[in-house]
């Protein structure tokens, strides 16, 4: 059996683009499970730019997931995006997790925002001024939710969704410099943790599509810039054999994994 996941981030949606997506996803009902959002779905975090959100992603026949990025922090109005969100029967995760029972067994997700830190020798440590402190404790606390939510899930296939990315391969394309602030190696622990069958994420516009964690989980960048169509499609068996997961592009063209 077979449990297949859409996947879109980095939407950043207002007035000026609603409907972009729409036709696209009306198409998903009978073609797959559910649809995993990975965050910036918004341009600024606004309670206005969220009801677009949900104008565009609610009401679409199949369950959406989602987690906030760094852009529906901005202004301040997390609690009105969420709620707005969430009346238009979007789930939110935040260190959380939700199981859903699909025709191909039970898919768990579990999700967090996640933050930046970088990556095994170039990353941000626990010491120093306060200031740096609290970045990294930031980091960590987001990663040990994600984790927690992971191992939290009786399920026969899961997924780990974030907005910041787990691992750097993913970040091919992106200045290094800005690379602490893509992602962090916390996060690929997290999902190394559990038995994550695939890791999604977005936030890096320029970055690459495919990467794997250090314990072997595969991980997209989803993000809209990086894919550059409505959504990709993820085929998930209940092994994590290679010729039991593959994608699909939104056109129906079955690609291999690598």
């Amino acid at each position: 059996m077979v449990i297949r996941i859409a996947a879109v981030g980095d939407v950043h949606l207002d007035e000026d683009v609603l409907g972009r997506f729409r036709p696209a996803l009306e198409e998903l009902p009978g073609s797959v499970d559910a649809l995993l959002l990975a965050g910036d779905l918004t341009r600024h975090g606004t309670e206005a730019e969220a009801r677009c959100v949900a104008r565009e992603f609610g009401g679409l026949g199949v369950p959406v997931i989602a987690v906030l990025g760094n852009h529906d922090h901005h202004c301040d109005q997390v609690p009105q995006v969420i709620g707005t969100l969430e009346e238009a029967g979007i789930t939110v995760l935040e260190g959380a997790g939700v199981v859903l029972d699909c025709p191909g067994g039970r898919l768990g997700v579990a999700g967090v925002k996640g933050f930046g830190g970088g990556f095994a020798g170039r990353s941000a440590s626990d010491f120093g001024e306060p200031e740096m402190k609290a970045f990294v404790r930031t980091t960590t606390e987001s990663a040990d939710r994600l984790g927690e939510a992971l191992r939290s899930l009786d399920c026969d296939v899961l997924v780990a969704l974030t907005h910041y990315s787990p691992v750097p391969d993913t970040l091919a394309g992106e200045p290094l410099e800005i690379y602490p602030f893509l992602g962090c190696y916390q996060l690929g622990q997290a999902v190394d943790s559990a038995p994550t069958a695939l890791a999604l994420h977005g936030h890096a516009h320029h970055g690459s599509e495919r990467g794997t964690t250090p314990g072997g989980v595969r991980v997209r960048n989803v993000a809209h810039p990086v894919i550059k169509q409505a959504y990709s499609v993820f085929h998930l068996g209940d092994h994590l054999d290679q010729g039991e997961v593959s994608e699909v592009t939104a056109g129906g063209i079955q690609q291999p994994w690598s």
